[in-house]
C-alpha cells in the first residue's frame, strides 16, 4: 500500500507486483530498481515512477530477456513514454505469436482425433527459433548464437521441420520413460540422452557439446519454465527427469 507521499515500502512493492522483498533486493543491486529514498532506519522505499520501471523489468522478463540484457535496454531509454510505447508493440507481437500457437494446437489436435494428416506449416505455426537468443549470447558468447543463427537461416524450411520434429520425438520418448518408472541412468534413458546430445551438437555447428554445457543446459531447463514447458507437457518431473538423464550422459560419456 502506498502511503500518503505516492512511496511504498519493499515489502509493498514486491507484495503488489506479485514477487519477493529479496528479489527487488538483488534487482537494486544490480542498479536495475534503485530506491527512490532510504529512510534513516534502512529502509527502502520505491515511488511511483519505481514502480514503472518496475513494470518495463518484469515484463522484458517475461518476454525473455536475461538481466545484463535488461540493464543494457533500460540505461538507453530516456523517454519513458517512447519505451512503453515500444514495450506494448512487442506484447503486441507476443501476443499474436501465442495466438497462432493456441491456433496451432487446436488444429493439431482436432486432425489427430479425427485421424487426418498433419501438416508441417500448420504444426510449427507461431515457434520461433530466436526465442532463447539472450539466453544463449548470455551463457555461450556472442559467436555462438550468430553461429547457430546462421546455420538454422541456410537449412531448406523441410530441414528446419525435421529438426524441430527431432526434439519434439526426444521429449515424448524422456515423458515415455519418466511416465514408465526408468531411471535417468537406465540404457533405455541414456539412449535418449545421446540423441539429445547428438541433437544439440547439430544446432551447435562443430561447437563441442562439452560436460558442462550439457550439465548446465539441463540446469537451465529447470529454472527456466519457457524450457519446462517444453518437457513437462508429457508429465508433471519430466524436466527434472531430463536434468539428471543429461547429467548421467555428461558424467560418463563426455
Amino acid at each position: 500500500m502506498a502511503t500518503d507521499t505516492g512511496e511504498w515500502s519493499i515489502q509493498d512493492l514486491a507484495k503488489a507486483a506479485g514477487t519477493t522483498s529479496r528479489t527487488l533486493r538483488h534487482y537494486g543491486q544490480l542498479g536495475l530498481l534503485p530506491p527512490s529514498r532510504v529512510g534513516a532506519n534502512g529502509y527502502r522505499y520505491y515511488d511511483q515512477g519505481s514502480l514503472v520501471r518496475l513494470q518495463r523489468i518484469l515484463l522484458l522478463r517475461e518476454l525473455g530477456l536475461g538481466l545484463p540484457v535488461i540493464a543494457e535496454v533500460l540505461a538507453g531509454e530516456q523517454d519513458t513514454a517512447a519505451a512503453l510505447r515500444t514495450h506494448l508493440e512487442l506484447l503486441r507481437q507476443e501476443q499474436d505469436r501465442i495466438r497462432r500457437r493456441i491456433e496451432s494446437v487446436h488444429i493439431t489436435l482436432q486432425k489427430t482425433e479425427r485421424g487426418e494428416q498433419l501438416m508441417a506449416a500448420e504444426v510449427f505455426d507461431g515457434f520461433d527459433h530466436t526465442e532463447y537468443k539472450d539466453e544463449v549470447i548470455e551463457r555461450w558468447g556472442k559467436e555462438a548464437y550468430e553461429s547457430g543463427d546462421r546455420w538454422w537461416r541456410s537449412i531448406s524450411d523441410t530441414d528446419k521441420k525435421a529438426f524441430q520434429q527431432a526434439h519434439l520425438d526426444i521429449a515424448a520418448d524422456y515423458g515415455r520413460a519418466h511416465a514408465a518408472g526408468l531411471a535417468p541412468d537406465s540404457d533405455e534413458v541414456q539412449a535418449i540422452a545421446q540423441r539429445h546430445h547428438d541433437w544439440i551438437g547439430i544446432g551447435w555447428q562443430g561447437r563441442p557439446v562439452v560436460k558442462e554445457a550439457f550439465v548446465g543446459l539441463g540446469e537451465m531447463y529447470v529454472a527456466d519454465p519457457r524450457f519446462a514447458a517444453n518437457y513437462d507437457v508429457h508429465g508433471a518431473g519430466t524436466t527434472e527427469f531430463v536434468r539428471d538423464a543429461m547429467k548421467v550422459y555428461a558424467e560418463r560419456q563426455l
